[in-house]
């Protein structure tokens, strides 16, 4: 078995599944038949005998509604979305690969659900079945291919399942889930009788391929923007990551920058869908250049810093990318946040604290007395920060922010304007 989280996700999938069809099967439903040729035996060789033969691939098919209804169905999809080389298990299944990857995951994982209840009737679920059907699945993923396999602890996130597919190769696992001989450092916090949640990512290599760290910091550094992005917890990874190629021996790499996390994010069952939801379009438009990418790198340095006043130039910095060009000496950038962030008649208020936090940036670099409230000031700048972000890389906002919010202000000020006599 190569992939056990793909086992895992898989093998939940059939339990539901099983429960439900055999409810369907219960309440009347009936599974066709087709009339086959078995030919004769003995005295009776010439003459040809037929037998029934359940069609169980077609009625699941006709169930596919329901059972994508299952809690189980969508995190089975996203393992299997990320395994790759579904075209060649599609094809030795006899079917045509969609041309979109999350049809070829539903069209695979319904065929694997085929082949697990292959000429059933009452779909009682056979572990000598299902151990059948997931080895032709992993001969048709991982035939002649070299797998990688990348850990890194994630400290500040917690999970109460124990892993959560995130897609193309990606999930959170915690480490007493974890199938493998990785070191005990990677999965067990040091002097703590807790697991690590790890991220997990898995490839295959071929010929070609940037090196096995150098991908994996691409997309470990996605993954943590990512998580940053969807909570205002302070997640961060643990100084080593480790990789193991082709079953071979686990080899420590240092991650780079990592902070200390007070407290933990948990993400409970119900958040799962929600988090590979927002992980999946940050992975995708996250971008390489540009003011959004200088954004996010100083949000991501901002994300590092031991204290909020530490952590305030950066954010202003970010913002000021995003929406004052014209440099600070304009002061437009606390109108313009306000403008996106607070409803019209709290934007004056939330103007006006924008620029009294701004305002401390000098004294906070001088090392003077600051507001005492600086911490609850820079949270709330962060907050506005990670707000914008997120709606930019989700697509729910335009990336040219600065002039959304000058379309904003110039909206209110005509509406303010008295009409003629």
């Amino acid at each position: 078995m190569r992939n056990r989280q793909l086992h895992s996700a898989l093998s939940a999938f059939a339990e539901e599944a099983a429960w439900q069809l055999s409810a369907e099967t219960a309440q009347g439903a009936e599974v066709p038949f087709e009339v086959v040729e078995a030919g004769g035996a003995g005295r009776w060789r010439d003459t040809p005998l037929y037998c029934y033969r359940p069609l169980t691939a077609e009625f699941i098919a006709a169930r596919v509604g329901v059972l994508g209804r299952l809690p189980s169905y969508v995190p089975a999809a996203h393992a299997l979305s990320g395994a790759g080389g579904l075209d060649d298990y599609l094809e030795r299944r006899g079917e045509r690969p969609p041309a979109s990857a999350r049809e070829r995951a539903d069209a695979a994982l319904l065929a694997f659900l085929g082949r697990v209840f292959e000429e059933s009737t009452d779909f009682v679920l056979n572990a000598a079945r299902l151990d059948r059907a997931f080895r032709e699945l992993e001969e048709a993923l991982y035939e002649g291919a070299t797998e990688t396999v990348v850990i890194a602890p994630l400290l500040g996130l917690d999970l109460v399942s124990k892993d959560i597919a995130l897609g193309d190769g990606l999930a959170l696992v915690r480490g007493d889930a974890f199938a493998g001989d990785a070191p005990a450092e990677a999965l067990w916090a040091r002097g703590a009788d807790r697991p690590h949640v790890l991220a997990v990512l898995r490839w295959e290599e071929a010929a070609g391929d940037p090196a096995p760290v150098a991908h994996a910091r691409v997309r470990l550094g996605r993954l943590l923007t990512a998580l940053r992005l969807f909570d205002a917890a302070p997640v961060a990874y643990g100084p080593l990551a480790w990789t193991s190629c082709g079953g071979g021996p686990w080899q420590p790499f240092a991650l780079g920058a990592t902070g200390q996390p007070d407290t933990a994010l948990e993400i409970v069952p119900e958040q799962e869908d929600e988090l590979r939801a927002f992980c999946s379009p940050v992975a995708r438009r996250t971008p390489r250049a540009g003011e959004l990418a200088w954004a996010l790198a100083r949000f991501e340095l901002a994300c590092e810093r031991a204290t909020p006043a530490q952590a305030l130039t950066d954010h202003l910095l970010a913002l000021r990318a995003l929406l004052e060009p014209e440099g600070p000496g304009s002061g437009r950038l606390p109108g313009r946040l306000a403008a996106l962030c607070a409803l019209p008649e709290h934007q004056a208020r939330l103007a006006e604290r924008i620029a009294h936090t701004a305002s401390l940036e000098r004294a906070v670099v001088a090392g003077l007395a600051v507001d005492p409230a600086l911490d609850r000031l820079v949270a709330e700048l962060a907050a506005h920060l990670r707000a914008l972000l997120r709606d930019v890389l989700c697509g729910h906002l335009d990336s040219d922010l600065r002039t959304v919010a000058d379309e904003i202000l110039a909206d209110g000020s005509a509406q303010e304007q008295p009409t003629a006599a």
